[in-house]
């Protein structure tokens, strides 16, 4: 069996020109574009790789970007009391707190400083309660992203046994209930299991949808998958590679062996990634709107 390459460039593609002809829309009604905010504490060079490429990526479909640098020495009452400035500003309508953050910061203070209504990256307490009881709200965007790569390819979820690898706070945990919500995709019944679960071998196997996000390289081998499955695979990890840049990038999965298994797979790279600045554009979009009626 060869699987399905359930390609998240593609989907993310999709979703943006959606975003940049209805921005296009509003500016032509003479109303002026979304913006988006972007905090940065310290210079740690992952976090400025991906500030750069959600800015790229909003200036693309015309989302106005704004990236608020401030050097790793910074206290929270600092942070703080710029978010509170960036909270009152009508002319904002999302702001995203780049994570980590130095180690003299409560990152949940933070979160919870977030105006709720601009809180894009779906992060605040209040939109996470939100979502698990099925109410609008901004979702987290990995976990909105996977939702919409399962709705674009057409996997059947209902009925079917879903289970996730990873239980966090920004994956993992609202992952395992908009897959059982009722919903489509959703309706699905949800195993979560962490690197407490005894007999995890076995509970993968039963899997017709596994959701990896176990934050471990290549965790997921071809003896833990169905035949048949459909595995959405959340990791990213760099590890060393005889070649120009002497790494590559993996994720949580074997993915040589498991596609001979799976019936669909996302690849790392080009599966869920690109969708999570996707579903962050359309979140911004969303506050916009909503800021608008």
């Amino acid at each position: 069996m060869s699987a399905k390459i359930i390609n998240g460039k593609e989907v993310a593609k999709q979703v943006k020109n959606e975003i940049k002809a209805e921005v296009a829309e509003f500016i032509d009604n003479e109303d002026k574009a979304p913006h988006l905010v972007a905090i940065i504490v310290g210079e740690d060079p992952a976090s400025q790789t991906y500030v750069a490429s959600k800015e790229r990526a909003a200036k693309g479909v015309g989302i106005t970007s704004s990236v608020y640098k401030y050097p790793k020495e910074t206290t929270e009452v600092e942070l703080l009391e710029a978010i509170d400035f960036i909270n009152r500003d009508d002319e904002i309508d999302g702001v995203i707190v780049q994570l980590p953050l130095p180690d003299q910061i409560n990152v949940n203070r933070v979160i919870e400083s977030i105006d709720p209504s601009k809180d894009v990256d779906g992060f605040h307490p209040l939109n996470v309660g939100k979502m698990s009881i099925g109410q609008e709200t901004f979702v987290s965007a990995t976990p909105a992203g996977v939702m919409e790569l399962l709705k674009r390819n057409n996997i059947k979820t209902e009925g079917k046994h879903c289970v996730v690898l990873g239980r966090s706070n920004i994956v993992g945990a609202p992952l395992s209930m908009l897959m059982s919500k009722k919903t489509d995709p959703g309706n699905s019944t949800v195993t979560i299991c962490h690197s407490r679960t005894k007999n995890l071998k076995e509970i993968t196997q039963q899997a017709d949808i596994l959701i990896c996000a176990i934050g471990v390289p290549q965790f997921v081998k071809p003896d833990m998958v169905k035949d048949g499955a459909v595995v959405i695979d959340v990791g990213i990890h760099r590890i060393p590679a005889d070649n120009e840049k002497g790494y590559r990038l993996v994720g949580d999965v074997d993915y040589e062996g498991v596609s001979e298994k799976a019936s669909a797979i996302t690849p790392v790279p080009g599966g869920v990634g690109p969708m999570t600045i996707a579903m962050l554009l359309k979140n911004t979009l969303q506050s916009f709107k909503q800021r608008r009626r």
